[in-house]
């Protein structure tokens, strides 16, 4: 394919992206030092894009058409790439060149448009097959994306990146429930809920009294299942993109662990990652433990 734009503006581009990469607080490693120079180009371009249609999706005072008009301008952008036509922005250019020269396909980033546009189109998940689905477009495309940069995609290997970024993914949604009502969406199942008689009326008074410790237990519980059925993986990859794996589910281990101690009170306890819970995930990586 070739390009209208210079080899300079694409590396103009990188490096911003991995200066956005760097700028955004995130409890797990984004284009960490420890990787090889080659990919943290590549996954702080993947992140860059995540994370403004992310912005899309959340950020300012946008009404929901706004929202979906800025996400179908991605999605135009992908289809000139689909097409072998030059997209029209400076990230999508330096994110074609990447995409052919390390053979990555379109699909993940279909995907994570999809749950993008999702977020402004659906508030509610009535179960937890429904929440898993959107899992399945919002998080694991980013697991098969890594791993086909790595060169490491088989298909055990993508069977546990799914269960670990499913699981992460599970887990943000527990540290940011009061985040996300604030923003009218409740990615708790609907019928669990209902079970432990939790109501969105609690959930705004962030009031944790009477079953919620009960219900929220639940979702940790499962949501470190899922963490380690993928925990493998941590193990099979190897040298700093293994060490890079285990810092991420030992990061997932932290936070699950904090909700736990903390009985589920995330209105006044929202758990973070501080400089001594890094110290301790570098030392699990390293011990492999």
């Amino acid at each position: 394919m070739a390009y209208s734009k210079t080899h300079m503006n694409i590396k103009a581009t990188t490096q911003a992206s991995l200066k956005l990469a760097s700028k955004h607080y995130e409890n797990f490693p984004v284009a960490s030092i420890l990787l090889p120079r080659n990919l943290r180009d590549s996954i702080g371009l993947i992140y860059a894009f995540a994370r403004q249609a992310d912005d899309f999706a959340d950020e300012g005072n946008l009404s929901p058409s706004e929202r979906i008009t800025l996400l179908n301008g991605f999605k135009a952008e992908l289809d000139l790439i689909k097409a072998k036509k030059n997209p029209q922005t400076d990230l999508f250019v330096a994110l074609a060149a990447m995409i052919e020269a390390k053979n990555l396909g379109l699909d993940p980033f279909y995907d994570l448009l999809n749950a993008f546009t999702q977020d402004v189109t659906k508030t509610r998940y009535e179960n937890f097959g429904e929440v898993m689905s959107y899992c399945r477009l919002s998080a694991n495309p980013i697991g098969r994306l890594l791993l086909k940069l790595y060169g490491q995609d088989s298909a055990k290997n993508i069977g546990m990146a799914d269960a670990i970024c499913s699981a992460l993914q599970l887990i943000n949604f527990l540290q940011d429930i009061a985040i996300d009502i604030k923003k009218n969406r409740i990615y708790l199942p609907q019928d669990e809920l209902n079970h432990y008689k939790v109501t969105e009326t609690q959930i705004n008074k962030k009031d944790n009294s009477g079953t919620w410790s009960l219900m929220m237990e639940f979702q940790i519980n499962r949501a470190r299942k899922l963490l380690q059925a993928g925990a493998p993986l941590g193990l099979a990859l190897p040298g700093r993109i293994g060490f890079e794996m285990r810092m991420m589910i030992a990061g997932g281990e932290r936070i699950l662990k904090k909700l736990h101690q903390a009985h589920g009170d995330i209105f006044n306890h929202r758990p973070s990652l501080n400089k001594k819970d890094w110290l301790y995930m570098a030392y699990r990586a390293a011990t492999k433990k």
